[in-house]
């Protein structure tokens, strides 16, 4: 493909082309300042190509997601996540050999280090898990040294994705005031999680199948997507070299917020909203329309999907199926259903691309698995904290790495001289 061209000041200057294996076109401005003195200016990084990646491929238009060029309404229906970590992290499906050895690798780690439970103590009961959570994965970081070769990283990638089930639930108990439970190797990653959140000893607990293979599910589903809020801010802080816990933290951070990971939380919300105001979907879709109103659909339109999200297409069967599983009449869903029925039938809506997200639906799901609002995010950050470290190492490996470092336009005061505070 012929570069691009770019006339600035009178001058002409060519500008190398990138093509994506998915024929995805990048014009290269990494010369760009150095060549013509000038920067892109390019708020919230909308059109701008931080990377070149090879692990998750989205094209928005058409609704598609791939992790290494699966599709992920293949991986939904037939992978368990241990699979998708493997997928993620290593490159590639793990064979029948490599399963079980990650698969042992990660019940053998699943222990907190000894005197780390205490911390958990040191939290008031009123904190956020989310707080609590990136909290807990830093900490992780002062009992095991800074990895020196890519064995020790090898090693702390299985200890942050072995225990992070046990950071997160041991959250949840904090704040409800239950006993810790500890991990048990003989259960499967998500029968683990879901014993140490459930079991009030000595009362045993018996992991229902149909949340199992709703975890395995949202799990998956959340494990990457390109570059977003939360992964890039992964691979800003790891492009320092900071180490895997501290670029991990920082992740779970980012995506605390509600315009990102804190979205399904919101979505609940507002479902409560509308229940309490006798199911009126026509009261708020109206209020959504009318900018004054300052109401928006949340859980409506992505900043990539232009069309439909593929994984609200997954969850809106699945939640159905869990409800079903579990006997539970949960008048939220019936909510979200004809709210989506209105959206994508109706004009302005289906004109500005406002489908249904991957959150509009994973709230529900986790609300009829008994999973309080407060841990959604946290959820969230399991099943995506694979798809950070595939992202952290894949900037590691990359031998034209540096620093991140964005520019910035200068809008303020031009020089001026400096006033003594005596005479201002």
């Amino acid at each position: 493909m012929d570069p691009a061209k770019l006339i600035l000041d009178g001058k002409e200057y060519e500008l190398p082309i990138v093509v994506g294996s998915e024929k995805e076109v990048g014009i290269d401005i990494s010369k760009l300042r150095g060549t013509t003195g000038a920067i892109t200016a390019d708020s919230g990084y909308g059109n701008t190509g931080s990377c070149l990646s090879t692990i998750t491929f989205i094209n928005g238009e058409k609704g598609i997601l791939r992790y290494r060029g699966y599709p992920i309404e293949e991986i939904a229906k037939s992978a368990s996540f241990t699979e998708v970590i493997h997928l993620l992290v290593y490159g590639h499906l793990p064979n029948k050999q490599e399963l079980e050895e990650l698969t042992n690798q990660l019940k053998s780690h699943r222990e907190l280090p000894k005197g780390m439970k205490s911390f958990f103590d040191a939290f008031p009961t009123t904190a956020h898990p989310m707080a609590v959570f990136s909290s807990m994965i830093s900490a992780l970081s002062t009992f095991y040294p800074a990895a020196k070769d890519e064995e020790e990283v090898n090693l702390n990638v299985i200890r942050l994705l072995a225990k992070q089930a046990a950071l997160a639930a041991y959250a949840y108990k904090h704040s409800v005031g239950q006993p810790y439970v500890d991990p048990r190797s003989d259960l499967t990653y998500t029968q683990d999680f879901l014993h140490m959140m459930y079991a009030e000893p000595p009362k045993a607990y018996e992991v229902p199948e149909v949340l199992d293979e709703a975890l395995n599910l949202l799990l998956i589903l959340h494990a990457d997507h390109e570059q977003n809020c939360s992964t890039s801010t992964v691979r800003m802080v790891g492009s320092s070299q900071a180490n895997l816990y501290a670029s991990m933290s920082a992740g779970v951070g980012a995506l605390w917020g509600p315009l990102h990971g804190g979205a399904n939380q919101a979505v609940i919300e507002m479902l409560e909203m509308i229940r309490k105001d006798d199911m009126n979907f026509k009261k708020y879709t109206d209020m959504a329309k009318d900018k004054s109103s300052g109401f928006r659909l949340m859980g409506f339109g992505h900043r990539v999907y232009k069309n439909f999200d593929p994984r609200a297409t997954i969850l809106k069967e699945v939640a159905a199926k869990v409800l079903e599983g579990l006997g539970i009449e949960d008048p939220l869903l019936e909510i979200a259903k004809n709210l989506e029925k209105i959206a994508t039938e109706d004009e302005y809506f289906l004109q500005r691309g406002l489908y249904p997200n991957v959150d509009f639906y994973s709230g529900i799901i986790y609300r009829a698995m008994g999973i309080p609002t407060d841990m959604f995010t946290v959820m969230f950050a399991l099943g995506r904290m694979a798809g950070w470290i595939s992202q952290w190492k894949e900037m590691r490996a990359d031998p034209k790495g540096r620093i991140y470092r964005p520019r910035q336009v200068y809008m303020g005061e031009t020089q001026r001289p400096f006033v003594p505070v005596d005479k201002r």
